[in-house]
């Protein structure tokens, strides 16, 4: 399975980058740079998708104490903040040729910065903590309640006033049908990836884990 999903991967990665870079219609107003956009989408669709695993598995540990879904909601929690990154690097990259700035407080950048920092807190945490079932209750509590802010963050474009695109209502997608499809191309592709990540970095820190008892039994 595992090498079903690399040998896809990399056609898709290709198909994606196609369909963003030549397939896609070139936008009106602003241009070539437009086409960040389908990369900053699918990489702040995954950071979402990541947090929400690091909740579900953040909530299954504290209620059964097993150590697997720690590691889930570790695992899941890393990868997120790598691609939260790319959501704040590519974020810029994108608003200064068309808002004249590479940063405003904006309510959706603003919300986002900090959902970026809850997460980038909680690494930090761990990673100060030694391995025991206190650090991992402590940081499944604060998995969970960091999770607040996603659906904050989402909401914000709905709830104040801000510059920032909505490309998605209640009713349509706000896109030409090739920008659509080019669109839903690369959060497949990006999807995709996602979970490749998550199984390697899953599997490596179980190794870990495996590891770290053996030596404890010598």
């Amino acid at each position: 399975m595992r090498a079903f999903l690399l040998a896809l991967l990399y056609p898709a990665m290709l198909l994606a980058l196609y369909c963003a870079f030549i397939f896609a219609p070139r936008e009106k107003e602003m241009g070539e740079v437009q086409r960040i956009f389908y990369f900053h989408l699918s990489a702040a669709w995954l950071c979402m998708l990541a947090f929400l695993i690091l909740f579900v598995f953040s909530i299954v540990y504290l209620a059964t104490g097993e150590r697997k879904y720690d590691v889930w909601a570790s695992s899941s929690a890393e990868i997120g903040v790598i691609f939260a990154t790319l959501v704040l690097i590519t974020g810029p990259l994108w608003a200064k040729p068309v808002w004249n700035t590479w940063w405003t407080w904006d309510p959706r950048l603003t919300t986002f910065l900090i959902l970026w920092l809850i997460y980038v807190s909680y690494l930090l945490l761990r990673s100060n903590m030694a391995e025991s079932d206190k650090k991992y209750k402590i940081s499944a509590v604060f998995g969970i309640i960091g999770f607040i802010d996603v659906p904050i963050v989402f909401m914000s474009i709905r709830w104040w006033r801000t510059i920032h695109p909505v490309v998605i209502t209640s009713s349509s997608m706000n896109l030409d049908p090739a920008m659509k499809t080019a669109l839903f191309v690369a959060l497949a592709a990006f999807t995709l990836f996602f979970v490749v990540l998550l199984d390697l970095r899953v599997r490596q820190q179980w190794q870990d884990y495996e590891i770290s008892l053996k030596s404890v039994d010598l």
